[in-house]
């Protein structure tokens, strides 16, 4: 997934990648090979940034789930194992590093680089704007375009702006990030959140307690909707499963290491869509909709649900990959 804002080691503080952006990509597989190791007298911050960048480059590492460029993620995994702050200032890089430091950095780049664990996975931790959330290998690492979304653009389409909307689900949760949104940007909504994965909900649980939400987020496990208790809703909002199984078959290992569930969307990708639209109409007021992050499959969208009148949310990059459904064109 691609759309990272960057990091600024020169000329100001050093910042945490703010994930957003499609959800998968492919890359050229790699086997597991030695990185550099400490003796080679990388004795500062700086010069483990210039090294990794350089390995990095080297081994054809695929990026997107942290930053989409080596430098940020190297250095963001620096800050991480030395427990520098995020928001340290530049000249942290010419710090001396002390033998046990110098260790530490070279067992995280060989597992980053040379047994390519994705960054997120080294951290637990991964973040949305500026929250954060736990991430393990249960769950697929947060980054989806709803970041740039919540709350404006989706407020935008219900009565007074949102302020009247009293419910909305995530489906497909995963870690909870994107109900944990919905919860910070709508103060007065009630949110539920599903998923058919038991593992993702045990993060998810940890992710809503974390954020002080108990009382206002509901967790369920369902196939999409089947097993959520009967509601209705202003907003059904998912980053569903959406890549097609062959190309899953063939992503990077850093992907391939996120739960296979929360990519494989089936032959065509559509699978979970289908079930989410269908499984929708009665699950709607009539001022409401759904709204799902699709990828790249915007033509075939349009092609099969065209009845439904799909209207495209654009996005910074111009990438407009998420998709929304008026509840009266899904009731009719």
């Amino acid at each position: 997934m691609s759309s990272r804002r960057s990091l600024k080691p020169k000329g100001g503080k050093v910042r945490v990648p703010v994930a957003a952006g499609p959800r998968s990509k492919t890359a050229p597989r790699a086997t597991a090979s030695k990185v550099s190791p400490a003796a080679q007298g990388l004795r500062t911050p700086g010069a483990w940034l210039e090294a990794a960048v350089r390995w990095y480059e080297e081994r054809e590492v695929a990026l997107g789930q942290i930053a989409t460029n080596a430098h940020d993620e190297a250095l963001y995994l620096i800050l991480r194992t030395l427990e520098i702050p995020l928001e340290a200032p530049p000249s942290v890089l010419d710090r001396k590093l002390s033998a046990a430091q110098q260790a530490k950095l070279d067992v995280v780049f060989r597992r980053r680089i040379g047994d390519r664990v994705p960054a997120a996975y080294l951290t637990h931790e991964a973040w949305l704007g500026s929250h954060r959330f736990y991430v393990d290998e249960r769950v697929i690492i947060p980054r989806s375009y709803f970041l740039e979304l919540i709350p404006d653009a989706l407020a935008r389409r219900l009565p007074r702006r949102g302020a009247t909307a009293a419910r909305m689900i995530d489906v497909c949760t995963g870690s909870g990030c994107l109900a944990i949104l919905l919860a910070h940007g709508f103060p007065g909504v009630t949110v539920d959140a599903c998923d058919v994965s038991s593992d993702a909900l045990q993060v998810a649980k940890r992710n809503v307690r974390e954020h002080g939400l108990g009382q206002r987020i509901k967790l369920f496990q369902s196939d999409v909707l089947a097993g959520v208790p009967a509601a209705k809703y202003d907003v059904i909002l998912s980053n569903p499963p959406y890549e097609p199984s062959a190309l899953v078959d063939t992503q990077a290992p850093e992907f391939a290491a996120e739960p296979r569930l929360a990519h494989d969307g089936g032959e065509d990708g559509l699978a979970i869509v289908r079930k989410l639209l269908a499984q929708s109409r009665d699950r709607l007021w009539p001022h409401g909709f759904v709204v799902t992050e699709v990828g790249g499959l915007r033509a075939a969208i349009d092609r099969e649900f065209a009845a439904l009148r799909p209207q495209w949310l654009p996005t910074n990059d111009g990438t407009d990959c998420v998709v929304l459904f008026d509840a009266k064109y899904l009731m009719r």
